[in-house]
C-alpha cells in the first residue's frame, strides 16, 4: 500500500472479517443502515470488492428510495458487474455466497465501532473547515458546522410506526403537554402546549406579551417544571421580579419590602426557573442551543423554554429582507423545541392595525405572516384605553393544532400583580364560541341544517 493510501482514515486496522461483517450488517439491517449513511465514505473500506459492493447497495438506495434485500442484490449483481475486472467480480460474488449463509457474530461491536470511527472523520473535517471560518470570525458558523458533525450518524429514532404504535397518539403523554395555567385554553388544547411545540402570543407594545408569558411560566412552575425563561428585552431581576409578584400576588411596587413574604412562599414552588438575559439582537438560536447544553452538564433539563421575545433574536444566517430573517428564526425556534423535546413559548409584536384593535387577529402580526405557520397555538391579546383603565383584555385563539380556534375569551389583567385570568362571562360574541363542547355543538347545527336544505331541495325538485 502507497503511502498516500496510507495516511487516508480506512477501516485497515480493524482487519478484513471485521470490514466483511460490517458491510453484511450495513446490506441486512435497515435501521443501522440509514444511520451510518449519515457519515460513512465507501473510501473508509480498505478493500475494492467490499468498496464496490457498499457502491452497489448505496447507488441503490438513491435510485428507488428503497433498501435493498438479500433477493434484490441477488439480481443487482447479475447486472451491474459487467464493468469490473474478473478479480473484483470473483470476490463480490465468492463474499455474497458467504454472507447469504451466516449470520454476522458480534454485531453490536462492529456497529459501534464503525458508526464511532466515521463520526470521528466528519468531526475532523468539520474542524478543519472551521478554521477558514475562524479567520473570518464566523462564530455561529462554526459553533453550526461542529454541532452538525456532532449531530451526524447519532439520530436513532426512525419514525414513528403506524400501526405498531397505534395506542400511543391517543395517551396524553405522548406529548407530555404542560398547563396553560389558564383552564379553558387547556381544554380546547388538550391540557396546553407539549414537547416539540412553539405557542406564540400576540399583542401590541404595552399590551401584555411579557405579562403572558411570565404567567405561563409561573404555571409550569407550579406544576414542577423546569423552566428557561430568555430575556432578550428586560433585565434577568427585572423578569424574575415579575415571577415573584405573580407567583405571591404581591404587587410589583410592594416587592421591596415584601422580601421575607416572598423568599417563605416561592420556597414552596415546586418547579426551577433560570433566567438568562441577553441584549436585543445579540443571540441566536444557537446561542441559546449552547447555552442550554452547559445547562444540560449541570443536570439542568427544560420542560418549557420561554423566548421573550421571538422577534429579538438575531438570524443565524443574515437574510435581505427581514420578514424572511423573522420566519426563519420561528422555524429555529421550533427546531429548538424539538431537538429538546419541550416546549417553547414566545411573542410577536402586532403592526400598527393591532394598536386598537378590539380584537387582533393574525393579519395584525408584524414583518412575517408565515412565521404563523411554524407555530402550534397562537393567540393574541388586545387591550383599548377603556380595558386598561378597567383591567380587562380580550385573548383570541389564532391557531390551534390540537383543536378549535377563532375564539374569543374576555380577560381580567391586574398588570400591578402581574395576573391574567379568563373572566367567566362577558363580551364574547354571540359566533364565537368559548369551550370544545360548544364547538361541536355548532358543527352538529351546521350539519342538521345541511341535511334539512338538502331534503328540501329534495322534495322541491320532485
Amino acid at each position: 500500500m502507497s503511502k498516500e493510501n496510507q495516511e487516508k482514515p480506512s477501516f485497515s486496522k480493524f482487519g478484513k472479517d471485521f470490514q466483511e461483517s460490517l458491510c453484511q450488517l450495513i446490506l441486512v439491517d435497515r435501521p443501522f443502515a440509514d444511520q451510518i449513511m449519515e457519515v460513512f465514505d465507501e473510501n473508509f473500506l480498505e478493500l475494492n470488492y467490499l468498496r464496490t459492493f457498499i457502491r452497489l447497495i448505496m447507488e441503490y438506495r438513491e435510485k428507488y428510495r428503497v433498501h435493498p434485500s438479500y433477493k434484490i442484490m441477488i439480481s443487482v449483481l447479475r447486472s451491474s458487474l459487467d464493468e469490473e475486472d474478473a478479480a473484483t467480480q470473483r470476490q463480490i460474488r465468492e463474499y455474497f455466497a458467504k454472507i447469504f449463509k451466516s449470520d454476522v457474530a458480534g454485531g453490536e461491536y462492529v456497529k459501534s465501532t464503525a458508526l464511532d470511527f466515521c463520526r470521528k472523520q466528519r468531526l475532523k473535517e468539520a474542524m478543519i473547515r472551521s478554521v477558514t471560518l475562524l479567520q473570518k470570525s464566523s462564530f455561529d458558523e462554526i459553533s453550526k458546522v461542529i454541532n452538525d458533525a456532532l449531530v451526524l450518524g447519532s439520530d436513532t429514532n426512525f419514525g414513528y410506526d403506524y400501526l405498531k404504535d397505534f395506542e400511543q397518539r391517543f395517551e396524553i403523554k405522548a406529548r407530555n403537554p404542560i398547563s396553560t395555567g389558564w383552564d379553558e385554553i387547556d381544554d380546547i388544547s388538550k391540557q396546553g402546549l407539549g414537547k416539540g411545540e412553539l405557542g406564540v402570543v400576540i399583542a401590541p407594545t404595552g399590551a401584555g406579551k411579557s405579562m403572558a408569558l411570565v404567567h405561563l411560566g409561573a404555571a409550569a412552575l407550579k406544576k414542577g417544571k423546569t423552566v428557561i425563561h430568555y430575556t432578550l428585552e428586560l433585565g434577568d431581576t427585572v423578569v424574575a421580579g415579575r415571577y415573584d409578584s405573580c407567583l405571591t400576588g404581591v404587587p410589583l411596587d410592594l416587592l421591596m419590602q415584601s422580601k421575607e413574604q416572598i423568599y417563605d412562599e416561592i420556597q414552596e414552588v415546586k418547579g426551577s426557573l433560570i433566567v438568562k438575559e441577553y441584549p436585543t439582537k445579540s443571540a441566536s438560536t444557537r446561542t441559546l442551543m449552547n447555552h442550554l447544553e452547559k445547562l444540560k452538564v449541570r443536570g439542568i433539563v427544560p420542560d418549557m423554554i420561554i423566548v421573550d421575545y421571538g422577534d429579538l433574536l438575531r438570524p443565524i444566517s443574515s437574510q435581505k429582507e427581514k420578514r424572511n430573517e423573522l420566519e426563519s428564526i420561528y422555524e429555529e425556534m421550533r427546531g429548538l423545541a424539538q431537538h429538546n423535546e419541550c416546549c417553547i413559548w414566545t411573542a410577536s409584536q402586532t403592526n400598527r392595525s393591532g394598536l386598537n384593535a378590539e380584537v387582533i387577529t393574525m393579519e395584525a402580526i408584524s414583518e412575517a405572516f408565515n412565521k404563523c405557520f411554524v407555530a402550534d397555538f397562537i393567540c393574541t391579546i388586545s387591550r383599548t384605553v377603556e380595558d386598561k383603565q378597567n383591567n380587562l383584555g380580550r385573548m383570541f385563539v389564532a391557531k390551534n393544532r390540537n383543536g378549535p380556534d377563532g375564539i374569543v375569551f374576555p380577560l381580567k389583567m391586574d398588570t400591578s400583580r402581574v395576573l391574567i385570568e379568563i373572566a367567566e362571562s362577558g363580551g364574547v360574541e354571540q359566533a364565537v364560541v368559548t369551550t370544545t363542547r360548544d364547538q361541536m355543538d355548532v358543527l352538529r347545527e351546521k350539519y342538521t341544517k345541511f341535511v334539512k336544505d338538502k331534503n328540501q331541495r329534495k322534495e322541491e325538485s320532485k
